[in-house]
């Protein structure tokens, strides 16, 4: 028997009249999930039961008549009856054939996809919103193969080492409303990937035509102008890595992926030599499984990128001074006997030899930045400078007019200004001078 109506009555027609609420004390439907809540109504001597909730279709459900029943009247009935019946239609619960992940299996946690496949097209609305995954972010939906089979995608990746649980509860209907039977749950991991990432190299890199090369030297020794830092990992690495790198001193830059196991540090200026630099990449860095390094990695370094120094300052008469046998602190402490020649107009001529060959540009910026000022007494008049000539790309000489010779006892002093740092002198490739340097000419 088939009722055709969700809420389709079942009558109970008695051939007299009975007492009422004995009689429905024998009566229940109930399937093999349970009892089905009904609502009781009288009409004569006949019993009419309603269901609650509606039929469920594909369902079978018994109709159980049992027991003892009085009539009014005082007589007794005795009732054993059992009717199976359906609703809407008789069509067979659908069931899960397949799925993946299977029950406990390891997978990774990146691309993750719960695929089912059931033994007849389902309804989708009632699938999706029956479909419970334990810890997954929002999900979307593709059916296939004539709405039997359904890939769920999670937008976000799942965590790492982490047990995830899913069920599709009895809510599940088939196209035909039938209801999957129970509740169909399972669990999986995300432990398939157990190698925790690490950095294995560190190594300076040039670019040449858009590419990245190694240089073959040392980030200790070898680091110098316009190169890179190549950092490589042991395995693929998730975007974080991007953001990953940091250095103290701070130094700006940024950060290129190199392949899927490595990234590349520019820097967007050349970093200041003689100084330790020390690359911490953060134990938060994730691979593309979402698995952390766990503690920062830190390497020191300096970069070999020397100082632009003068190597001497000297006169016509080969008076010198020789810079290279001098500590840097007492550079603010030097005296050069400088002769003037009053036949030319009480002129001087000195010459530096720096340390690195200058650019053209730099040689012009470096002869108007070195000045010569009155120092001792201050009533010395100011100096004028009268010629400058590049005597190649690493010597300047310099004459200056209208200096003032000293005596016995009573010396002159003029005071040479070389300004360094990175206002200061240059060779024009992005060397400079520590620092200022002084020189107290005695004219004599």
């Amino acid at each position: 028997m088939i009722l055709n109506e969700e809420f389709s009555p079942i009558s109970i027609w008695f051939s007299t009249e009975m007492n009422k609420k004995e009689a429905e004390y024998l009566i229940t439907v109930s399937h093999d999930n349970g009892i089905v809540e009904c609502d009781y109504s009288w009409n004569g001597d006949t019993l009419t039961l309603t269901p609650v909730s509606g039929w469920i279709a594909g369902i079978r459900y018994l109709l159980s008549i049992s027991g003892y029943a009085r009539s009014t009247d005082g007589r007794e009935l005795r009732l054993e009856r059992y009717i199976f019946f359906y609703a809407i239609n008789k069509t067979l619960p659908p069931l899960i054939e397949w799925f993946s992940p299977h029950d406990g299996e390891s997978i990774s946690a990146n691309n993750f996809n719960l695929e089912i496949i059931f033994s007849q097209p389902m309804d989708r609305l009632t699938v999706e919103s029956s479909l419970i995954i334990e810890g997954s972010s929002e999900k979307t939906f593709e059916w296939s193969n004539d709405d039997k089979s359904i890939k769920v995608i999670c937008e976000r990746a799942l965590s790492p080492w982490t047990v995830y649980r899913w069920r599709i509860n009895d809510g599940a209907k088939s196209k035909d409303g039938v209801p999957l039977t129970g509740i169909t749950s399972a669990f999986f991991s995300t432990d398939l990937d157990r190698v925790l990432p690490q950095v294995v190299n560190v190594y300076p890199v040039i670019q040449h035509e858009g590419r990245w090369f190694a240089t073959g030297g040392s980030l200790e020794e070898d680091f110098g102008p316009s190169l890179g830092i190549a950092i490589e990992f042991n395995k693929a690495m998730g975007d974080t890595s991007l953001r990953s790198t940091r250095f103290e001193p701070s130094l700006n830059g940024k950060t290129e992926k190199l392949t899927e196991e490595s990234i590349v540090f520019i820097p967007s200026q050349d970093l200041e030599p003689e100084t330790v630099y020390t690359l911490i990449v953060s134990g938060e860095t994730k691979d593309t499984e979402g698995l952390k390094i766990g503690n920062d990695y830190r390497r020191s370094f300096v970069a070999d990128i020397p100082y632009m120094r003068v190597i001497s300052i000297s006169t016509v008469d080969d008076n010198s001074l020789d810079f290279s046998t001098l500590e840097d602190e007492g550079y603010e402490s030097l005296v050069l006997q400088v002769p003037v020649s009053e036949a030319d107009g009480d002129l001087i001529r000195i010459m530096i030899h720096f340390s690195l060959l200058l650019t053209e540009d730099a040689r012009q910026k470096t002869t108007l930045s070195i000045s010569l000022s009155p120092y001792f007494p201050t009533r010395l008049d100011p100096a004028a400078l009268r010629f400058v000539s590049w005597l190649s790309d690493d010597r300047l000489l310099m004459e200056w007019e209208r200096l003032e010779s000293g005596s016995f006892g009573k010396p002159n002093y003029y005071r040479l200004l070389i300004p360094g740092g990175r206002g200061g002198i240059s060779d024009g490739n992005g060397l400079y001078l520590q620092k200022d340097i002084y020189v107290y000419l005695e004219a004599i």
